[in-house]
């Protein structure tokens, strides 16, 4: 509701009042009248009276109206992405990738978003018994969710990066393609992501011939013969801990077939064809062998050849914040029959490239929830009137969105770096050094870019007002979804260990190939004379790093455990800064592209180094961490 008065700031604090007593309906104790007024301030009040029981729309006055915000094709409307690719790819590759993305660009504005809408407002539903008691334990998906499965086939979304039409550009044009459909892709993103998970995994194990057919499926264009794969690891104990947190035994059979037994606590995309899971192999007696190494890889079909359930109930659908589009459920195996794809004991190692993979689609999910957002701001800062002018045209609104648009821009570069090393790698191109720093660059990017996501798309929900807190704009479910980012596939901390890990299984050579890469990088920009503050920052960022590895390498293990979070963070934004850098120092760079390098420069580069100064990471400061925690709380006197 407003008052059809032009809403002014605020002056001498008379705005409330004088409003609020516009708002008022006359009370009769409250109208002063003489004789001859009295008719007629009755009928004052009687046309007042009936003014404020007229419906809201249909008042002369009222025009509480506001423009929704329309985006075009999101490929040509991405200047970064396109001028990306008119650097790196090769003349004719870049001729048939264009093509291809304005096609798709298209499509995904006239067909996809509307399904993607459609698969929002109808979730799926769990049909546990038919009408006769019979237990079918169905999983219903609407008909936009199923459409969404062959739009994902017949676009080549999983194939692109496995038939390498482009060579090493292969896996870059799908990257690209899963970056424009994932936020009008109503959360089938998700599903995409574990079944180019589950083909990358039999692909390093050299498609074995029982995993042939499987293969062929996951990779297919034909939307009649494509599968999507689930990835299903999380048990009753939950979390990333695998090792200690599997219960699932399998039993090998005489046909050398395995049936496996065990409650599987969180399976996303529940609905797919195929899955890959982890167990514990059963000897003779029965004993299993405990921690990662008695882990084993299995692959098994979700249903039999006449479509019923492998012998899997479904407990229930989970109740999520966020990417509610996707069945996640509880799963009962009881004898499901599987095949052994890994060495007995080598399922953690056979499954981290699916791990890998699957992070990188956590990349991309972050990039493009952030694209789409900042798209919507901008669009709708063209159409918004506030006081008296456009947002576009206030100039601490238009700065807000340009810093969520530096951060943006550093993301999808290092989402780029990241699928352009593993375009290398896969076509046998890669140096060992390009290894090393892919192997690193994924947890950092997958961590780095979840916080960014989150804290672009609350910030992007801002510029809206209140419309950007209502359900039927579709900017929740934005937010919504973007807030598992952080969470799938490892958290912020358990990924800031794994990058330590990197680092401890490399011999500390990562580092080396690290800090070389961001030099070399810097030094070809170095000649660009408007970039020089960004790259004498960057100079500085790098040697604080040097001196923080020293320093913290001489002080042992818990420093480095305490300073994870922070180191990551610090990699992630030198390198992400070094890109920006390098792609401001093109021979036909933009303005705003040298503004972005500049601007991610004035950040703190390596918080690392700066809380290593302040003592952050020592004993003391440990002990503090929980003390401050737990003071007043009754779990202080228990163990912790």
């Amino acid at each position: 509701w407003r008052s059809s008065a032009t809403c002014k700031p605020w002056q001498s604090g008379r705005f409330l009042p004088c409003l609020w007593e516009r708002c008022q309906p006359p009370s009769r104790k409250g109208i002063n009248t003489t004789a001859g007024q009295g008719q007629q301030v009755g009928a004052q009040e009687k046309q007042v009276l009936e003014d404020l029981e007229m419906p809201l729309a249909r008042r002369e006055t009222e025009n509480l109206f506001q423009e929704q915000p329309e985006t075009g094709n999101q490929y040509l409307e991405d200047a970064l992405l396109r001028s990306y690719l008119k650097t790196h790819l090769p003349p004719k590759v870049l001729e048939e990738v264009n093509r291809d993305l304005e096609r798709f660009g298209n499509r995904l504005l006239t067909k996809i978003r509307p399904l993607g809408w459609e698969c929002e407002l109808n979730p799926p539903v769990f049909r546990q018994y038919d009408a006769w008691g019979q237990r079918v334990d169905q999983i219903v998906t609407c008909s936009a969710w199923r459409k969404m499965k062959e739009i994902a086939a017949e676009e080549g979304l999983i194939a692109e990066a496995y038939e390498r039409r482009y060579s090493n550009w292969s896996r870059l044009h799908q990257a690209v393609k899963l970056y424009l459909f994932s936020s009008c892709s109503g959360g089938f993103n998700c599903p995409l992501a574990m079944t180019d998970g589950a083909a990358k995994v039999i692909e390093s194990l050299g498609i074995p011939g029982s995993l042939k057919n499987a293969f062929d499926h996951l990779t297919s264009r034909d939307p009649k013969k494509f599968w999507t794969s689930g990835q299903w690891m999380t048990e009753r104990r939950g979390g990333s801990d695998v090792a200690n947190g599997t219960e699932t035994v399998a039993r090998k059979q005489p046909d050398g077939t395995y049936r496996l037994y065990g409650f599987k606590w969180f399976t996303s995309a529940a609905d797919s064809d195929v899955t890959l899971t982890l167990a514990r192999v059963a000897d003779a007696e029965g004993h299993v062998k405990e921690g990662s190494s008695g882990l084993s890889l299995f692959f098994l079909k979700v249903r039999d050849e006449e479509g019923k359930l492998n012998s899997i109930q479904v407990q229930r659908l989970k109740d999520k914040l966020g990417t509610r589009q996707m069945a996640t459920a509880e799963l009962w195996l009881d004898g499901a029959k599987a095949e052994l794809i890994s060495a007995e004991g080598r399922g953690v190692a056979s499954i981290s490239n699916m791990l890998n993979i699957t992070r990188i689609h956590n990349v991309i999910g972050a990039v493009a929830s952030m694209r789409r957002m900042i798209s919507l701001s901008r669009e709708y800062a063209c159409r918004r009137v506030a006081f008296g002018k456009l947002l576009k045209d206030h100039p601490l609104h238009m700065q807000t969105i340009a810093r969520m648009e530096v951060q943006t821009r550093g993301a999808f570069l290092l989402l780029m770096e990241i699928v352009r090393l593993l375009g290398l790698a896969e076509t046998n191109m890669a140096s060992e050094q390009d290894q090393l720093l892919l192997r690193l660059l994924i947890p950092v990017a997958k961590l780095y870019t979840g916080k960014q996501a989150s804290a672009v798309v609350v910030e992007a929900m801002e510029s809206f007002g209140g419309q950007g807190y209502m359900e039927d704009t579709g900017l929740p479910v934005i937010l919504r979804d973007a807030l598992v980012l952080s969470i799938w596939e490892g958290t912020t901390n358990i990924l800031s260990l794994d990058v330590l890990r990197s680092l401890t299984k490399s011999q500390g050579e990562v580092m080396a190939v690290f800090v070389s890469t961001v030099q070399k990088k810097l030094e070809r920009a170095s000649s660009t004379a408007k970039l020089e503050p960004a790259v004498k920052r960057m100079r500085d960022a790098v040697s604080s790093l040097t001196r923080f590895m020293r320093a913290a390498g001489s002080k042992g293990a818990l420093t480095m455990e305490l300073a994870a979070r922070d180191f990551s963070y610090s990699l992630a934004r030198i390198y992400t800064g070094t890109l920006l850098i390098e792609h401001a120092a093109r021979p036909d760079a933009s303005s705003t592209d040298i503004a972005a390098a500049r601007r991610w420069c004035h950040q703190e580069l390596c918080p690392a180094a700066t809380e290593l100064e302040n003592s952050s990471y020592e004993a003391e400061e440990a002990l503090q961490d929980s003390a401050l925690v737990y003071e007043g709380s009754p779990a202080r006197g228990s163990r912790l």
